[in-house]
């Protein structure tokens, strides 16, 4: 029905997270209707993908061997937040808040028992916390089973350090409703409320 081209590529962007085969062929579709400079653009922009790599301090995503927020001299080096993914960096910063370093896992452990993972970067969050004059570690994994595992062995491992460990604070959501919060979500609120 489609030339071999546009084939092609509903089958690459249908591979990619969250984009089922309808919204691959309108997205080709949309491509295939810019003009030459944008398309020439797009595919310059792909092909750079290429060129980027991942920090050899914290493992965000660099252009350069430090991102730019280990190489800001601005931030605190003596807090490192923990997160799982260069995606949770950019919620945090978003928030503009946080002035300290981070330390990108790339995932958290699996809930089957199996508490080493090989691809995880737990040996060089031990080494930093270690090497460095850490202060604090925020262990910012998500509120999930597997996230929850992963804090609490980081905790078990980090705790004879003598470093300050705390865990993101959970709880009801701005604008949520009693009514309709969940058992764990208003447990955790209950647990993690705040004088005023």
């Amino acid at each position: 029905m489609y030339p071999k081209v546009f084939k092609n590529l509903i089958t690459h962007f249908s591979s990619l997270p969250s984009v089922g085969p309808k919204m691959a062929e309108r997205l080709v579709l949309f491509l295939f209707k810019q003009n030459q400079d944008n398309l020439d653009d797009f595919a310059k922009n792909l092909l750079s993908l290429k060129d980027l790599k991942f920090c050899q301090k914290c493992f965000n995503i660099s252009e350069d061997l430090l991102c730019h927020i280990c190489q800001d001299k601005q931030r605190s080096p003596k807090v490192i937040c923990v997160v799982e993914d260069p995606l949770d960096v950019i919620s945090i910063e978003r928030t503009g808040i946080y002035r300290g370093l981070y330390h990108i896992l790339g995932g958290t452990m699996q809930s089957s028992g199996k508490l080493e993972n090989n691809d995880l970067k737990i040996p060089q969050l031990l080494n930093r916390a270690k090497d460095e004059e850490i202060e604090e570690i925020i262990l910012a994994t998500n509120p999930t089973t597997e996230g929850d595992l992963t804090a609490l062995y980081l905790k078990r491992k980090l705790e004879s350090l003598g470093i300050k460990i705390t865990r993101l604070g959970r709880g009801m959501s701005t604008g949520g409703d009693i009514e309709y919060a969940d058992e764990i979500t208003l447990g955790s609120a209950l647990t993690n409320r705040k004088e005023l």
